[in-house]
């Protein structure tokens, strides 16, 4: 049987754009399920939009494609995500890929605490094309250039919805009550990749991770940050690593099964 995938996108870009190499580098090697956030399910956030109605709707679309236990993947936000999904339902989760994950559920470490505190206050009270210029801005390291901007003309009604929903996510984060602790009891494989390029706070969370997980692979990218196009964070090499451990979970769990 090929492994079931579950992809969670981060705050900008949609699933079917963020894993577009992905699905193309696995081809038939596994079945990839696409799941798009939430918070951009409605034009604007609800007041009350937490963690939570993310975790209960990836419940929800597995459940809707037959499949109990399934492989894991999360980018930026999607990657927070995927860590408080697999916290808290590890029995459904066979092993879990993270790229860059915005925050790490739980309590924050005092470095931590900076970094993000800092980000929070140079976003406050910021709109649309200041906002998201900000955003982009602070998750680079120094000297690093931005990105190009996005074509002249107003932005697509999706890409209207990301400042409010970048920040109800934040706000949500914080809010979302977690003990760090309950990942040290997790077994199943981890893949941890980021960009050398980022902003330094994910080599800071890369190894918060290392310490949290039992079992963990981190990978450094050269030359890579948190918002080059995504055939050059899912390149062959990439998604070689993350075939090669779903299909060594895959087995693994059947060997178990025949024991």
């Amino acid at each position: 049987m090929k492994p079931h995938v579950v992809c969670i996108p981060g705050s900008v870009a949609p699933a079917a754009q963020r894993y577009a190499p992905l699905i193309s580098l696995v081809g038939e090697a596994a079945d990839i399920h696409l799941k798009d956030l939430e918070v951009y399910r409605e034009p604007a956030p609800p007041d009350n939009y937490s963690i939570d109605e993310e975790l209960d709707a990836i419940d929800r679309f597995a459940d809707s494609k037959g499949i109990w236990h399934f492989h894991l993947v999360g980018y930026s936000g999607g990657g927070f995500i995927s860590l408080a999904y697999a916290g808290t339902r590890p029995e459904r989760v066979i092993t879990l890929a993270l790229f860059e994950p915005a925050q790490i559920p739980g309590k924050l470490s005092a470095e931590e605490l900076v970094m993000f505190d800092s980000l929070e206050a140079k976003l406050r009270g910021l709109e649309g094309a200041e906002f998201m210029a900000t955003f982009i801005r602070e998750q680079l390291k120094p000297g690093v250039p931005m990105p190009p901007p996005p074509p002249p003309g107003p932005p697509s009604p999706e890409m209207q919805k990301r400042p409010a929903g970048i920040a109800a996510l934040i706000r949500a984060f914080k809010a979302f009550q977690f003990d760090r602790t309950r990942f040290a009891e997790l077994q199943f494989p981890v893949f941890l990749g980021y960009g050398d390029q980022t902003h330094e706070f994910e080599q800071l969370q890369a190894s918060v991770l290392a310490w949290l997980f039992a079992d963990i692979h981190v990978r450094r990218y050269a030359g890579i940050h948190h918002f080059v196009p995504a055939d050059q964070i899912y390149t062959a090499a990439h998604v070689s690593a993350l075939l090669d451990m779903w299909q060594r979970a895959e087995r693994s769990a059947g060997e178990l099964s025949l024991q």
